[in-house]
């Protein structure tokens, strides 16, 4: 790995290892419930996470989806989905963050040298957190990309800006997405403290306020040789690399959708005051609001239920990675994907409709997850699954291989 295995040992102990699902599972309801506590002062006051993140390194989730020939367990991506659905739940900005880290190992799964996997699942597996620089603005489209990598001597140079990367203010490693000069697509592990590298905390969104989603500024940034991982080949050929990503997304939404719920079931049970027409003494006792609550816990199941599904797409295609089977894994999560969407946004808003004009003071929060759930579910057009899944029943026409699928 040339001088990134130099990279200096961390003071911090080392995280500790996770042996099963069900641990991680257990793992991840824990951590939950402690970064529940704060979670709306977080987002009131935009404190942003650090000690938390700490907590997540520590726990040993970030190493879940290592392969097992590296030392990971290699959950399944319904597990990984649910533990992403947990931490959400909680707190989704912090439920976020982790996503472009799982995408990175599964990018490096499908792409990285043998000696890339055994350096940097073993990073993973240590507690190092990996952050992305991925998207850019100022581009015709969005998934183009400006930024470039250079040959220098014996490694390599990269230049460019980048908006929107999540979770690289907590990063230990910056996985930088960059065209080479034969317009390659490639993907770069850079230390956070890299001479060149600047972070810039200008995330102002009005929801997923902490997921510190800042701008990174990239000036003439050294990249070991051996820190290159050619991309593109990822999407050259049947991949799960978008759809790993895009399940864990669903995972953040679904989460959204069932902490709006639980809100608005206790709101509804303890606050709220019936409408003078119902008839009742309780708001609860309301039918209109008793199968409105109805619906929403439909939506929640039915999203539950295909979120596992299509994880069990996901496990076929990494294992035996066929087209048919890729082409079945995406298609399945961009189901996923707009489910999660869908009821994440309807059981936001369904808190308001129900729980009635004194749930909006400023000092309850509650709008924290509308916000959370319309800017989170902006992270690619859901319009544009609908089209997918359709012109492949409609017109056999495969879903595109991208990082959005």
């Amino acid at each position: 790995m040339g001088t990134i295995s130099q990279f200096a040992e961390k003071t911090r102990p080392p995280a500790q290892r996770i042996e099963s699902e069900e641990e991680a599972l257990s793992v991840a309801r824990e951590l939950a419930s402690r970064l529940a506590a704060r979670a709306s002062e977080r987002d009131l006051e935009r404190v942003l996470p650090y000690e938390e993140l700490d907590q997540l390194a520590q726990s040993g989730l970030l190493a879940i989806s290592i392969p097992s020939d590296y030392d990971g367990i290699d959950v399944s991506n319904a597990v990984l989905a649910e533990v992403a659905a947990i931490l959400s739940e909680a707190d989704s900005s912090i439920g976020e963050i982790p996503q472009n880290h799982f995408y990175v190992l599964e990018a490096l799964r499908h792409d990285g040298t043998e000696e890339q996997k055994k350096f940097f699942f073993g990073r993973a597996l240590a507690g190092d957190r990996f952050g992305n620089a991925l998207a850019e603005d100022g581009t015709k489209t969005g998934g183009r990309y400006s930024t470039r990598l250079s040959e220098d001597g014996a490694g390599y140079r990269v230049n460019g800006r980048k908006y929107h990367s999540t979770g690289v203010l907590f990063a230990d490693w910056i996985a930088v997405f960059a065209l080479d000069p034969a317009d390659q697509l490639t993907m770069s592990f850079v230390p956070r403290s890299a001479d060149g590298v600047q972070i810039i905390d200008d995330w102002d969104s009005f929801g997923q306020r902490v997921t510190g989603s800042g701008t990174t500024v990239l000036q003439n940034v050294h990249v070991d040789l051996g820190s290159v991982v050619r991309l593109n080949r990822g999407f050259q050929r049947p991949a799960t690399i978008g759809s790993v990503g895009q399940i864990i997304h669903a995972g953040v939404d679904l989460g959204i959708a069932r902490a709006a719920f639980r809100e608005t079931v206790d709101y509804v049970r303890n606050k709220a005051r019936p409408w003078i027409d119902s008839g009742v003494d309780k708001a609860s006792e309301d039918p209109l609001t008793i199968a409105r609550i109805g619906e929403i816990a439909i939506g929640l199941e039915a999203a539950t239920a295909v979120v596992e599904h299509a994880g069990r797409k996901v496990d076929v295609a990494q294992i035996d990675p066929t087209e048919q089977h890729a082409i079945e894994a995406s298609l399945a999560v961009a189901t996923a994907k707009v489910l999660t969407t869908e009821v994440a946004l309807d059981a936001s808003n369904t808190l308001f409709e129900l729980a009635g004009t004194t749930s909006t003071k400023v000092a309850l929060n509650l709008d924290r997850y509308w916000r959370n759930a319309r800017t989170h579910t902006l992270h690619d057009p859901v319009r544009w699954k609908y089209h997918v899944v359709g012109n492949y029943h409609l017109n056999d026409v495969a879903p595109p291989r991208n990082g959005a699928l």
